[in-house]
């Protein structure tokens, strides 16, 4: 456990000091922009498999029972949670990393009119999705983590997009999204842009899903479907 603790508290840390206005500043001037988002990301994914690595080995106490409804959680939500991991890597999205953020159009958002912050809401939604099933100490802090990272993130994300961008150029943009998933649909700001999202993402999101599925119990070890 002590293990999943440091590393848990070094990916926390990675992920807060270049949040710094100053620090991330001095890095995008030191490395660009390119190659800070490549070193960023491979040092993420890095911290990442250490902290798997670490919550696989821990000791931990179970909290809660599996009860066996509680399986189909991840079943359901995963499919929303592959979209928009396919999506965050090729929709324009000028309020995250997304590729070719200045092809958006306010006017055709696509999966953007559900949320602006698609990798920080799919990891939200993994981490709530599997937590339900896994009620051991291990796994609360694992999964918490990420929940409450994936929460308060876009806060701070907003605030920083909004600086950059300027009150005028802000409210331009974020018209026809928002923050929270659907928020502005239900507003009635703009319409689910099924057709900017198009089958094509929706497709390769299903075969993602479907790939997770069959590689589940290989590389985790556990059966993803309900028994």
């Amino acid at each position: 456990m002590i293990d999943l603790l440091l590393t848990i508290g070094v990916f926390i840390a990675f992920h807060l000091i270049p949040a710094i206005g100053p620090v991330r500043r001095f890095l995008l001037r030191a490395m660009g922009l390119r190659m800070y988002v490549g070193l960023y990301s491979a040092v993420s994914v890095g911290l990442l498999i250490l902290v798997s690595v670490a919550y696989v080995n821990a000791d931990s106490d179970i909290l809660w029972p599996q009860w066996p409804w509680t399986r189909w959680v991840p079943v359901v939500i995963m499919p929303f949670v592959s979209l928009l991991l396919v999506s965050t890597l090729s929709e324009p999205n000028p309020f995250s990393v997304g590729v070719k953020a200045s092809y958006f159009d306010p006017a055709h958002p696509g999966i953007v009119s559900v949320t602006r912050h698609l990798l920080i809401w799919a990891l939200g939604l993994w981490a709530v999705a599997h937590l339900a099933p896994n009620g051991d100490t291990a796994s609360v802090l694992l999964f918490g983590l990420f929940a409450v990272l994936a929460f308060v993130g876009p806060l701070s994300l907003d605030l920083k997009k909004r600086r950059e961008m300027g009150d005028d150029e802000w409210r331009r943009l974020t018209a026809p999204t928002s923050s929270a998933p659907l928020w502005a649909v239900i507003q009635g700001r703009t319409r689910l842009d099924l057709r900017g999202i198009g089958w094509a993402r929706i497709s390769i999101a299903l075969l993602l899903y479907m790939l997770i599925l069959l590689a589940h119990e290989v590389v985790i070890g556990v059966s993803p479907f309900p028994v």
